[in-house]
């Protein structure tokens, strides 16, 4: 028998789990002082604002390449290429019952046109932020590490 949760739930050991891949990242304006990237909001059950970096699930035959640009598009309104990758950050949630293993492969992306835009349904704000103000802004730690490994790649790139 399957230990058990809180309220006899499986245990999140035994729990059934699926894999997910995503991918997204930090679409770079370096054409205005100081450098900004976009940034998404969503609401959170709690009715908190978490601030996060734009991505999405991977079609089928998509690289995560391919994905990131789809997804940067579809979630900000921003045309952007993808310029180095930043790696891959998991973790693990529930939804619907089951737990999530996600994987999300994060770039940097150069900015090329567009206006920001929250047309996206999972979207409740984007915005423009100062290179400096990113990981204050950020509402989660593991994408905090994301951003930490962008401003070293900045650093390294001289910018």
């Amino acid at each position: 028998m399957p230990a058990a949760g809180p309220a006899g739930t499986p245990s999140p050991a035994r729990a059934p789990f699926q894999r997910e891949t995503s991918a997204g990242g930090l679409v770079l304006d370096a054409s205005t002082q100081p450098a900004r990237v976009a940034l998404i909001a969503r609401r959170q059950r709690s009715g908190r604002l978490a601030w996060a970096l734009p991505k999405g699930h991977l079609e089928p035959e998509e690289t995560p390449e391919q994905a990131a640009v789809r997804e940067v598009k579809e979630e900000t309104g921003l045309d952007a290429t993808v310029v180095a990758p930043l790696g891959v950050i998991d973790y693990w949630f529930v939804f619907q019952g089951k737990r999530i293993h996600k994987h999300v492969h994060h770039f940097v992306l150069q900015y090329l046109g567009g206006e920001l835009c929250d047309d996206d349904i999972e979207v409740t704000e984007v915005a423009w932020v100062p290179v400096d103000e990113l990981r204050q802004r950020v509402t989660f730690e593991n994408e905090r590490t994301v951003v930490d490994r962008f401003l070293a790649y900045l650093a390294s790139a001289g910018s």
